[in-house]
């Protein structure tokens, strides 16, 4: 397994210590961890092998070697690795739930401030992933979902085009957010969202490209 660390980390790191806010960001990659081992323990049980492991500014990812053999058993208009892809999107959001679950059972034997810390830091980072932008947890989700239900053609349009519309719109929820709260944390947020639109949007591009010159031969 290669491991490969994206050194926009460190600029984070640095803009969040100038803003007063390290402690949460290194909180934010802490559990950000644990929610990436969540989704390598659901790869591992369903037979995945992992492939590489990114260390990125807002968290870390696990990429996994596909199942070949997978492909050969179809599922409506998709097969079982589809399934498999949304088993696996979701174990990572639904770990942080479970530390939501069990930090809120155990309050009375943590500390308030701390126990709020890390109710918060899990509730971001399940619902930042669930977000339908691919390739977040949500738009991996909502990818396999379409892929199973229209194809696969559908799937890449469908989903190219509902994380644009997102990340327009949570760009306009998150003006609102940095003028009443001040807070430019929320900025870093966008603009990195805003960087992985714009190289899944490229990557669509040449994909519809080589569907095209497929149809054409």
């Amino acid at each position: 397994m290669t491991i490969n660390v994206n050194l926009k980390v460190f600029l984070f790191a640095i803009l969040f210590y100038i803003t007063k806010q390290i402690e949460i960001y290194a909180m934010f990659m802490v559990f950000a961890l644990i929610h990436e081992i969540g989704h390598l323990i659901c790869g591992l049980l369903l037979g995945f092998k992992t492939k590489s492991l990114k260390i990125m500014p807002l968290g870390i990812s696990i990429e996994f070697s596909i199942i070949h053999t997978d492909y050969n058993k179809k599922v409506r208009n998709a097969n079982i690795l589809a399934v498999k892809k949304m088993i696996l999107a979701l174990a990572g959001p639904i770990t942080n739930l479970i530390i939501v679950g069990i930090c809120t059972i155990f309050s009375k034997y943590i500390s308030i401030h701390l126990c709020e810390q890390i109710i918060y830091v899990n509730l971001l980072i399940a619902i930042f992933n669930l977000l339908p932008i691919y390739p977040l947890d949500g738009g991996r989700l909502l990818k396999a979902l379409i892929h199973i239900l229209k194809g696969k053609r559908k799937a890449l349009d469908y989903t190219n085009t509902i994380s644009n519309l997102s990340i327009i719109f949570i760009t306009m929820l998150a003006s609102i957010g940095i003028y009443y709260f001040k807070n430019i944390a929320i900025l870093f947020i966008v603009i990195y969202l805003w960087g992985l639109i714009i190289i899944e949007n490229k990557k669509y591009s040449i994909k519809k490209r080589i569907y095209k010159i497929i149809e054409n031969s």
